[in-house]
């Protein structure tokens, strides 16, 4: 259970987005703590991936304040949003997003050679993230040479490598048979509490909303009971 002191590392204060006159998010309001999972639920339409998107720094809110780690990331410009997102967030999508061209190993990697760590600091987390996810031997596989489960844990691992503050989720079971999906929510349940990493996590399961401390329903753009 995220502690009741931990610091709160995202702060989303009556957020509102609208495409032309279609109104979104509408007044959206939570907080996420260190360590802190948190489901964001709802009906399709209901406004989970424009939200997601704005924690993400992807999109911009037209009203309200996003704070992540003491930053206005809805004030931030275009070069400190980019710099802030490759420091701060790791994603994980239903589709992995995986690169096709490189190793398990080397997709993992990535996150660190944008932000400048060093090779060897480089190779070291990255070995200890493949054991940690149970995948050091298919560190040298292509993604095409993975299972779906697999290409999914690669994807936690290299979400987790540069030590965000936030993790963004969006359906990481969506793609994967029941089994798999059980593994990987029982892997980010573990892995977050051991680096108290804050998660936020949009699903349509009932399995992947019980591994949250708190749960943020949507419809139409609002927070509902």
């Amino acid at each position: 259970m995220a502690s009741a002191s931990a610091p709160i590392v995202l702060d989303v204060v009556s957020v509102s987005k609208s495409y032309g006159a279609r109104r979104v998010l509408d007044g959206v309001s939570f907080r996420v703590s260190a360590g802190e999972r948190v489901a964001l639920t709802g009906p399709s339409g209901s406004g989970k991936t424009t939200l997601l998107n704005c924690l993400g720094g992807i999109d911009r809110p037209d009203a309200g304040s996003l704070t992540l780690n003491g930053h206005r990331i809805d004030q931030l410009d275009s070069d400190a949003l980019a710099r802030l997102r490759r420091e701060q967030v790791g994603t994980v999508f239903q589709f992995f997003h995986l690169l096709p061209t490189l190793n398990a190993a080397e997709n993992i990697e990535l996150p660190l050679q944008l932000i400048g760590v060093a090779p060897a600091e480089r190779k070291a987390r990255v070995t200890a993230l493949l054991e940690r996810v149970g995948l050091a031997p298919r560190a040298a596989a292509l993604p095409g040479q993975l299972s779906g489960g697999e290409q999914q844990r690669i994807a936690i691992a290299r979400a987790l490598v540069h030590r965000p503050a936030l993790i963004l989720a969006d359906e990481p079971t969506g793609n994967l048979d029941s089994a798999s999906g059980e593994n990987i929510l029982r892997l980010l349940r573990e892995l977050t509490d051991e680096t108290h990493t804050a998660l936020v996590l949009v699903t349509h399961s009932e399995e992947a909303a019980a591994i949250c401390h708190q749960r943020v329903h949507l419809r139409d753009g609002r927070i509902t009971p």
